[in-house]
């Protein structure tokens, strides 16, 4: 190996256990590192052990610290530090015993100590981050490429949590799709207990009143209703878990093929419907905003606070009525397939959401409005069209953003009575008709499947943050 691979190989070594120590910090990451690297970090310590030396750094500092102690820094910075502290008794006329003045003393005057030996060691190059001898000793074993392929090759999970931890945002990201685990059990757990408890009986009514006992007792032991609520619990983690969700309780039909088929349409719904909420609703509050008070503004606002008022299924039977019935310009019912039967649905499904977003638009940005910075940038010169979308609507978009992923869960939980006015078979009206029964393994799985899309979502709305606001990109670095 020539001296330039050897320097490579060494970077990257200290660039990986750099790495490590701050992941180190993180008690997620520390415990997952302990249990993937284990062979090779028990290695590591043995090798340190064996080796018994110590960290230069750390040598450096405890010389540097001996000489300043003789010299009589530590001295002085007590002496100093006591003076001080009764200066600020005496102000505020509080009172303090002589023995708790001399240990505030004390250590005030070591911390002050440690800090300039640092400075001193900064001056004389020397990293005094890296006081452990861990970490020499991993830096040296890394650097030997056999050492690196064997530890890679036993320790891989460990190593790919540390390419995680080296990426802000890849470690944003996998932290958010970690947590969205917990949350899933979260609302298993909440909508099958909810279910469990409640008093309809789905034996009796897919059976029908007139049902033997032994009948239901069957139909019962088929599907496992007979089971304690632990056990039907852990089956129904057990089917979301291996993605096997079994058969519904009406018509035994194969719930993976029914979601298959419905949730994609809801999903093109709810996505044609918070593009037209987006477009609309930030054209209305950036025209609202910057003719505050004029005809135009008054006009929208009155049209937006009726848009909040209407209920959807009254604004689609209204739409089809006219459209449909009168005009005949768009169909009534939903068509796969056609962009025209989607036309009336998306408009009714995201109006309201679209006038919130208007509303939201228009007070974010006339509070930018009246900033220092627009004013500058009015007084530099800048037409005002730049001035409106590169300075104030710019600034205002993170609660028009934060708005605009909460509002998506909230048109997926309101997509049933679109789609029950227009025809649709997407996933919400199957979770209403399927609660009513109460199909379990089919409303579990199809609320899941929606908290995975609305959870998403809100991953890409907090992803989106760090592109608009420079502040929390800033933050993210140091994740």
């Amino acid at each position: 190996m020539n001296s330039t691979e050897a320097t490579g190989l060494n970077k990257l070594s200290v660039q990986i256990v750099t790495t490590y120590e701050r992941m180190k910090r993180n008690a997620a990451y520390r415990v997952l590192s302990l249990i993937f690297g284990c062979i090779t970090l028990i290695i590591v310590k043995l090798v340190q052990m064996a080796r018994k030396e110590k960290n230069a750094a750390r040598i450096r500092r405890e010389q540097l610290y001996k000489e300043l102690v003789d010299q009589g820094e530590l001295s002085a910075l007590k002496a100093e530090a006591v003076e001080q502290i009764q200066r600020k008794n005496q102000f505020f006329n509080k009172k303090m015993s002589e023995s708790e003045v001399q240990r505030q003393a004390e250590k005030a005057a070591r911390e002050e100590l440690d800090s300039k030996v640092t400075r001193l060691l900064e001056l004389e190059g020397i990293d005094a981050s890296t006081t452990s001898e861990f970490h020499d000793t991993f830096v040296s074993l890394l650097s030997n490429a056999p050492f690196l392929i064997f530890s890679v090759i036993v320790s891989f999970p460990m190593y790919i949590l540390i390419a995680i931890y080296m990426r802000p945002y890849l470690k944003f990201t996998v932290d958010r799709m970690a947590m969205l685990v917990f949350v899933l059990f979260g609302v298993i757990f909440l909508v099958f207990s909810i279910l469990y408890i409640s008093p309809s009986d789905p034996a009796v009514n897919i059976l029908g009143d007139k049902a033997t006992p032994e009948k239901i007792e069957q139909f019962r032991e088929i599907y496992g209703l007979n089971k304690p609520y632990i056990g039907q619990f852990i089956d129904t983690v057990k089917r979301i878990a291996t993605f096997d969700l079994g058969n519904s309780f009406v018509g035994n039909e194969n719930i993976s093929e029914a979601i298959a088929r419905k949730f994609p349409v809801t999903m093109q719904l709810a996505l044609c419907s918070i593009s037209w909420a987006l477009l609309a609703g930030i054209a209305v509050g950036v025209v609202s905003a910057i003719r505050q008070y004029s005809a135009f503004d008054n006009i929208s606002m009155l049209v937006v606070l009726l848009a909040l008022s209407i209920p959807h299924f009254w604004l689609g039977l209204v739409l089809v009525l006219n459209f449909s019935i009168k005009l005949g310009w768009l169909p009534a019912i939903y068509k796969a397939g056609s962009w025209k039967s989607m036309l009336m649905p998306a408009f009714v499904l995201g109006t309201g959401y679209a006038a919130g977003i208007a509303r939201m638009t228009r007070s974010s940005m006339l509070e930018v409005k009246s900033s220092d910075y627009v004013m500058t940038a009015r007084a530099k010169g800048l037409s005002e069209r730049a001035v409106t979308f590169r300075h104030i609507l710019s600034n205002a978009l993170i609660p028009i953003i934060t708005m605009v992923g909460m509002q998506f869960g909230g048109i997926v939980a309101g997509s049933p009575t679109t789609e029950k006015v227009f025809g649709i078979s997407g996933i919400g009206i199957y979770i209403v008709d399927k609660e009513f029964v109460p199909d379990t393994p089919a409303v579990v799985a199809s609320v899941v499947y929606c908290s995975v899309a609305i959870s998403l979502a809100n991953l890409l709305v907090d992803i989106l943050y760090t592109f608009i606001d420079p502040r929390i990109k800033t933050r993210l670095k140091d994740y």
